[in-house]
């Protein structure tokens, strides 16, 4: 699957952006596409998780209230809708497929950093900047 995200920008805080990643190619194979970003000098972190099972999506608590996902499947599009920005969500946004399924705990555990997304997520976008001024 090759992922294309878009959507980055320069955003004063308090504002909003809507993050947007294609998939192609063998797009049946994948389970889910999620979020992760990573800002300067710090680890890559996860911010939403679909979980298999109940096919909730699971979202980190720094972005939680104020990020959301939607898919359209129909697209083989999924959105990240990033709402009150600060400056401290400045980062580097990257999604990522998956074929496998995940289960809630183990989406738990990685937005808590406790697992590697790179165990788990087979296919990584080139990220899109997303740069928030205070």
């Amino acid at each position: 699957v090759q992922l294309q995200a878009s959507g980055g920008g320069l955003v004063q805080a308090g504002g909003s952006l809507r993050l947007s990643c294609a998939a192609s190619g063998f797009t049946a194979d994948y389970n889910a596409i999620d979020w992760f970003r990573q800002a300067p000098g710090k680890d890559r972190e996860a911010i939403s998780c679909f979980g298999s099972s109940n096919r909730n999506t699971y979202y980190a608590d720094s972005v939680k209230g104020r990020f959301t996902i939607s898919r359209d499947n129909a697209k083989n599009t999924v959105y990240l809708q990033m709402n009150s920005l600060k400056p401290e969500d400045t980062a580097v946004y990257y999604c990522a497929a998956r074929r496998g399924r995940v289960i809630t705990s183990t989406c738990v555990r990685m937005l808590r950093g406790e697992v590697a997304s790179s165990r788990v997520y087979d296919d990584w976008g080139q990220g899109t900047q997303v740069t928030v001024s205070s």
